[in-house]
């Protein structure tokens, strides 16, 4: 039986997440029938490293196009509309956040079927709309997502997975400490409120607890964080550790997670690394908004209100006097509900059957 071709395009693989699913997926496709390729706008980050062993063929190209001027729009999009034709791509999968849609124009010119992972919670204006309209399938991440697209059947939640036997605490063996230490791992950007997790330790007043803060800390934000940490005297507290493509060995070491990303601007479509910490076993806490609270649907006790550093601060005091056991007890629920709600094995098969579907 003809393979069917998967195009995978993503801007890089340095900034999100998303990039690390794409790969799961891409690695998970039963190899007897699929062919995988990817398409990305460059290749930097150490983990495109990793992607590149994988032995796929990876295309380092422009994946989308200036939409203006709209007179020249088809004539930019030949070279895209070829390279689709020329390797008889049958699927373009989309991971790319923004509603661009010379992409999806591109692989329908080019005889392919297009779908789009929707990653983020931005949505509203006209260039969403025409993207959507044109996509042969569109997956959404989480349930509020699907409100967004109230006329296209041709779309289906299919949550990301995460492979529980990679994330698995057993092969990191805990040390003992009297320090109570709460981490977070995130893209460093404005919208992850990582300001309102440090002046919630700061109210707490407990030189015990300490935070660890893994993410790119090169960038503007990061050194606002920095600032506000030095002002409240919190150095000897707080520690930011930069960014690792493995996060599993501090995961281990950690009491608490905790991600406080703000209500606004793009949000959370559905934060793995929220996933990843439960699945290592963590006890966790969340902000309440779109993403966080359909991975924490049946935790509600572990969301606070976005921007709430009082909340915040009492229930992170709350996990600070549970036992050990208890915290483990807790650990351990989270990991139960991940290996059952967000299955690999799950995630990759509804994507083999999609495209089983998509190309009949």
């Amino acid at each position: 039986m003809k393979k069917i071709k998967v195009l995978y395009t993503i801007p890089n693989f340095d900034t999100a997440g998303s990039g690390k699913v794409l790969y799961d997926l891409a690695k998970g496709l039963d190899a007897a029938k699929f062919e995988v390729m990817i398409a990305c706008s460059n290749g930097k980050g150490s983990f495109f490293e990793e992607v590149e062993k994988l032995g796929f063929p990876i295309f380092i190209r422009p994946i989308t196009k200036p939409l203006k001027p709209y007179y020249s729009l088809l004539f930019r999009l030949k070279e895209n509309i070829h390279f689709i034709k020329k390797n008889k791509i049958d699927i373009v999968h989309s991971w790319h956040w923004s509603s661009d849609w010379t992409e999806v124009l591109a692989a329908r010119l080019g005889g392919a079927k297009f779908v789009y992972t929707k990653k983020a919670m931005t949505w509203g204006n006209i260039h969403w709309k025409i993207k959507s309209y044109l996509s042969n399938f569109i997956i959404t991440i989480n349930e509020e997502m699907k409100n967004y697209f109230p006329s296209k059947k041709a779309q289906k939640l299919i949550p990301l997975g995460l492979d529980a036997n990679y994330y698995s605490p057993e092969f990191f063996p805990r040390k003992d400490s009297t320090i109570f230490k709460i981490i977070t791992v995130a893209n460093l950007v404005p919208v992850k409120g990582i300001e309102v997790l440090i002046k919630a330790i700061q109210m707490l007043n407990n030189s015990n607890i300490h935070l660890e803060i893994l993410g790119d800390d090169r960038a503007e934000y990061a050194s606002k964080l920095k600032k506000i940490v030095l002002d409240l005297g919190l150095q000897n507290q707080i520690v930011f550790l930069g960014k690792h493509n493995d996060v599993r060995p501090f995961l281990t070491q950690a009491d608490l997670y905790v991600i406080p990303t703000l209500d606004e601007g793009r949000k959370e479509g559905m934060p793995m690394a929220l996933v990843e910490a439960m699945c290592m076993a963590n006890p966790v806490l969340g902000s309440n908004i779109s993403g966080i609270n359909y991975v924490l649907k049946d935790f509600p006790e572990f969301l606070f209100q976005a921007k709430n550093e009082k909340e915040l601060s009492e229930k992170i005091n709350d996990i600070f006097h549970k036992t050990r056991n208890e915290r483990k007890e807790i650990g351990d629920k989270l990991r139960h509900y991940c290996v059952a709600h967000f299955s690999y094995e799950k995630f990759i098969a509804a994507h083999e059957q999609l495209y089983t579907k998509l190309v009949k």
